[in-house]
């Protein structure tokens, strides 16, 4: 059931760019700052929790910690608790974790997805926890902490990771797309990192499937829309532009075009918010314009100098929506619902 920790190389992206040391980790300063704390000063604890969405960068900051603790490969071991969550499960860790490491001071126990054991398996688990031989170290990974007993919780030290800023998967992305050969137009990096969602994992897989579909080395805005689904942005504009002059018609008959073409309305919101800010931002502050337009493509700047004011209220009722959209029973109301508000 244990594997050991991979160490191949892999052309998938979250892997071949997975961070080695800490230097490369980014948007886990304060998780960082700790744990590197705990090794200067030699208080190791022996258990682990990190909590936090999923693609942030548990199993990998899980995976340094150990290395940073001079833990061979042979003494680290990863457990995937949706697929090994039983009590039979937990007892061949629990037999196995007394056995002396092969190499190393410790001998680690990485467990993802910890959150899925059974109440049997968790259980076991908090006996191993309560009185674990020197050698062992567990890190256990979860996206949800309240599934987890309070008393495994409360043995262990618990770190939050927290979603990376747009700004961090935007660099990321950046970067990436030139050691892999490949330009993105201005914009190209910022949809990715939205699609991305706050995890580092989706956002390179959104990329590795613009990588894939390219058909050369500089990579539009529309060959990222077509790659990835994801709304074109004159379909965007036009929306907010029907909106803008409450022509309420268009901008209901657009919804319902992008929901029937597979468009996710949480995706289609995002990216209408994102433009009204700009047109917001570009209209009360000229001082900004040159950001605007080294972070846009030509056409997009190009819109917005040419429609209306994006006032306030309207930008007030697409938020509410925006918010709305992941807790709706259908998942158009909100935004339609909004357009009604807006163009009354």
């Amino acid at each position: 059931m244990a594997k050991k920790a991979e160490t191949h190389t892999s052309s998938v992206l979250y892997r071949k760019y997975r961070p080695l040391d800490w230097d490369a980790v980014l948007g886990q300063e304060h998780i960082v700052s700790s744990l590197q704390g705990s090794l200067s000063n030699d208080r190791i604890s022996h258990a682990y929790l990190f909590s936090g969405g999923r693609g942030t960068g548990k199993t990998t900051l899980a995976r340094i910690f150990a290395r940073a603790l001079d833990v061979s490969e042979n003494d680290i071991y990863e457990i995937d608790a949706a697929s090994n969550r039983g009590i039979d499960d937990i007892r061949e860790i629990r037999d196995g974790v007394h056995v002396l490491p092969f190499e190393s001071r410790y001998k680690v126990y990485i467990i993802d997805e910890v959150h899925m054991l059974t109440k049997e398996a968790f259980n076991a688990l908090l006996k191993t926890l309560e009185e674990p031989p020197a050698h062992a170290l567990f890190i256990l990974a979860t996206t949800e902490t309240d599934k987890i007993p309070e008393t495994v919780v409360s043995r262990c030290q618990v770190f939050s990771f927290k979603k990376p800023t747009r700004e961090i998967l935007k660099t990321i992305v950046q970067t990436i797309s030139k050691k892999e050969g490949i330009t993105l137009e201005a914009g190209g990096a910022d949809l990715i990192a939205l699609l991305g969602d706050g995890s580092f994992r989706d956002t390179l897989g959104v990329l590795q499937k613009v990588i894939g579909s390219a058909k050369a080395e500089k990579v539009s805005l529309k060959d990222i829309e077509d790659s990835t689904g994801a709304p074109k942005s004159e379909l965007v504009n036009t929306f907010l532009t029907a909106l803008i002059v409450k022509d309420k018609d268009k901008a209901l008959s657009i919804i319902t075009k992008a929901y029937s073409g597979g468009i996710a309305m949480k995706t289609f919101n995002a990216l209408v918010l994102e433009k009204a800010r700009a047109l917001l931002l570009f209209k009360n502050a000229p001082s900004l314009a040159k950001e605007l337009k080294d972070q846009m493509s030509e056409e997009d700047y190009a819109w917005l100098s040419t429609t209306g004011d994006m006032t306030s209220p309207v930008l007030l009722e697409l938020l509410r929506a925006y918010d709305a959209t992941g807790k709706a029973y259908l998942e158009t109301l909100p935004l339609e619902m909004a357009v009604v508000g807006v163009c009354k």
